[in-house]
């Protein structure tokens, strides 16, 4: 049911397959990827912090924390050994954990504290653990050493690595989304350190907290008035009883005071402003009934000018097994807080069923924080009873927070990997402002995309600009991005290392202006003599870039070669035997167009796609030829209404009988059924070498051939009419060209754009 709806989605959603695919070598040797191939004894580079001011790239991993220069990470390294002592090992293993992946002393928090010192914490070997860690006020200091002093870490990180935890530190207070105990059932919003008593959500009371997975937490401002900040946790977890049929998980949007103190008779220590609200991500079906997207995996805020209305980015997965999908959606603050003002979720009727709350809700209303903005009371501790108690009951708000535009922006289905982080970057274009996505994949390869809005959010086109393998092995999952804006530098890290590469790469599109404008990509433009990075400057007419309509037509006036040369091939098949003629794009965004010019004949007839002929994104197959496939097939490039010439290929088809001349060793067609299966056999054979992944096997094949010819060849005599057989001259020729054919079949990466 989901996936027929969500490609009934597709369908009406322009969408733009990738136009290049790297791998992790082609990254290299381009010199747009730096990898840091992480320590023999540690893993898991998940938690980062970007120290600007410093120059340097903070990370947290297992039983290290490292210290990287961010113009390259591989200089000027600097790391720090943090295990956990032996006793806890000891005391984890003997508990049943293990020792060599769950009792080590995993850093899970890495945060700002003051002008000097950072705080960190790490799972402990399931005795979580933080310390300061000191930098100097400036880089010129070069101090990177961990205090002697050692704090609890309980309520600050989780005791399991594998257990989701998120955490800011604001105004020297630290506020944590996390498991506070060793069996991972106490889940709870804490807030520690500072100068007040520490502070949680309601303890073992599912209607607050029902096994949550935290993402992120981010401080946004509620007015200019700076008692009004709240902090927003993002996190997913099961559905209460009787708010979804069966044990589903489903995504999540908090939001609590910062100056919340708790209350003074009930919820003492205890949030009093906590709320929570459903997000929704998906894609709407016939009769109402929708493809939901429910495990939340990332969250990025977009900063606009106005700090309290950032755009909040969030990549989702299905929680299917047998449905696997992503998608990425857009929420704006205004429908956050709408929701957040609208009615509360209460169980009422013979069902107990969830119902908006229609009764009188108390003042100041649950939420609020307290300000001389709303309701006047300078602190949590000064509410009245009833709405202690009102908020304490109603944790839940009864409408949902739906996307921008009521769907995703992106979604991906039926591809063998998902979503896992975002990172969002809006770069200044000719013709507007666009944001590019860079996603990451729980396959190590990072997305980078760009969607390009038309009339509305209901009408967008999707375009794929690259596909980048990052990481030395292609299965690992990718844990975190991090951008670095004013030297356009994005950070990835796994379980293996740290990657580190530019947030463009526009050498890549090609040597032409059409070229250069087809990719459409916001960081380059043609200035006259390559495709390279685009500034927004006053000489606007001297830079060809049109990222909303791609139209190299109207941008560039070098289109010379969309009438040019083009390479003519000469190829030979067999009879009832298949053929397969190459030819692919440099875009994967163009189509291919075939046309078939046949011999005495000017005229090109369109191929027609059947049984027989099939199209594949490598070229045209044929399966059976026949005498009337012999012509010039004429294989051309259509993007955008830009046509150009790719290849033409002129195809000769012999006859079986005249491969039967050629060849004696070969039975005739006419040699009977037990021949002519045995026939069938051998081309089968044949075939199946040539498409064998490992090219030294058709090489070998050929060879044989050959040497087993030329052995017949030397004890031939001449023909009667006194000429020499030139026919086995003309076969080798055939073959060398299916040899070469075949090699660039398989040895072809897709090559930089180029014309």
């Amino acid at each position: 049911m989901h996936a027929a709806h969500t490609r009934t989605y597709l369908l009406t959603h322009s969408f733009s397959p990738s136009l290049s695919s790297f791998s992790l070598p082609e990254m290299l040797e381009s010199s747009n990827l730096i990898t840091f191939n992480g320590l023999a004894n540690s893993s898991s580079y998940d938690t980062f912090l970007l120290d600007e001011e410093r120059g340097r790239l903070l990370v947290g991993a297992e039983d290290h924390i490292f210290s990287f220069d961010l113009v390259n990470i591989n200089r000027d390294n600097k790391q720090i050994a943090w295990p956990a002592t032996p006793s806890k090992r000891d005391e984890c293993k003997w508990a049943g954990k293990d020792l060599g992946k769950e009792c080590s002393n995993f850093v899970r928090v890495l945060q700002p504290y003051n002008l000097t010192h950072l705080y960190i914490c790490g799972t402990g070997a399931f005795h979580p653990i933080c310390a300061y860690l000191e930098m100097g006020k400036r880089a010129e200091d070069n101090i990177f050493r961990l205090a002697s002093h050692f704090e609890n870490g309980r309520g600050k990180s989780p005791y399991d690595p594998k257990m989701l935890s998120a955490s800011l530190l604001i105004d020297g207070e630290l506020y944590s989304g996390t498991s506070a105990d060793f069996m991972g059932r106490d889940f709870a919003i804490f807030r520690t350190l500072g100068d007040h008593h520490p502070i949680r959500t309601e303890q073992h009371d599912s209607r607050w907290l029902n096994d949550p997975r935290f993402v992120g937490v981010h401080l946004i401002p509620e007015s200019d008035n700076p008692e009004d900040d709240k902090l927003f946790l993002f996190f997913k977890e099961n559905a209460m009883d009787g708010e979804h049929t069966g044990k589903a998980t489903i995504a999540r949007i908090a939001q609590l005071c910062k100056n919340d103190m708790g209350g003074h008779r009930s919820l003492v220590n205890k949030w009093t402003t906590f709320l929570k609200a459903r997000l929704i991500c998906s894609v709407p079906g016939v009769n109402g009934i929708d493809t939901h997207f429910d495990e939340l995996q990332d969250v990025f805020l977009m900063s606009s000018k106005d700090p309290k209305n950032p755009v909040i980015y969030a990549v989702f997965t299905t929680s299917s097994n047998i449905f696997k999908g992503s998608a990425v959606c857009m929420y704006s603050m205004a429908d956050i807080r709408r929701v957040f003002l609208g009615p509360y979720a209460h169980r009422d009727g013979p069902n107990y069923q969830w119902v908006p709350f229609q009764g009188r809700v108390p003042y100041p209303r649950p939420g609020t924080c307290p300000s001389k903005t709303f309701g006047g009371f300078d602190s949590t501790k000064d509410l009245p009873d009833d709405v202690i108690t009102f908020a304490r009951g109603h944790p839940a708000m009864y409408n949902p927070v739906h996307p921008i535009g009521g769907r995703p922006i992106m979604v991906r289905t039926d591809v063998d990997y998902q979503f896992s982080q975002l990172v969002v970057d809006r770069v200044e274009a000719e013709d507007g402002q666009y944001d590019v996505m860079f996603i990451g994949t729980d396959m190590g390869t990072v997305l980078k995309v760009v969607t390009i809005p038309r009339e509305t959010w209901h009408d967008l086109e999707e375009v794929v600009l690259e596909e980048m393998t990052v990481f030395r092995e292609h299965s690992v999952f990718m844990s975190l991005m991090f951008l670095w804006l004013s030297q356009q530098q994005l950070y990835l890290g796994s379980a293996l290392g740290v990657s580190q590469m530019s947030l463009h790469r526009c050498e890549v599109y090609g040597k032409a202006c059409a070229e250069c404008c087809l990719a459409r990509d916001p960081y380059c433009a043609w200035d006259g003599t390559e495709c390279s990075r685009y500034f927004p400057t006053a000489k606007r007419r001297t830079r060809r870039q049109d990222i909303r309509n791609g139209d190299p037509l109207s941008q560039c006036s070098d289109l010379q070669h969309h009438g040019g040369s083009v390479n003519d091939r000469s190829v030979f098949g067999v009879e009832n035997s298949s053929m397969f003629l190459e030819c692919s794009p440099k875009s994967q965004r163009a189509l291919i167009y075939w046309q078939l010019q046949k011999p005495n004949d000017d005229r090109k007839h369109e191929i027609k796609v059947d049984d027989r002929v099939l199209h594949t994104d490598q070229g045209l197959l044929i399966r059976s030829l026949t005498q009337s496939d012999t012509g010039v097939y004429h294989c051309q490039a259509v993007e955008h209404g830009f046509i150009q010439p790719l290849l033409r290929l002129n195809l000769q088809v012999i006859p079986t009988q005249r491969l039967s001349d050629i060849l004696p060793g070969l039975p005739s067609v006419g040699g009977g059924i037990g021949h002519a299966a045995k026939h069938r056999l051998w081309y089968r054979d044949f075939l199946s070498l040539l498409d064998h992944p490992d090219l030294n096997s058709v090489e070998e094949f050929c060879d044989q051939v050959w040497k087993k010819e030329r052995k017949q060849k030397r004890v031939k005599m001449p023909n009667s009419q006194g000429k020499p057989d030139n026919t086995g001259a003309k076969w080798r020729r055939m073959q060398e060209n299916k040899k070469g054919r075949n090699r660039r079949t398989h040895e072809l990466q897709r090559p930089p754009r180029s014309v």
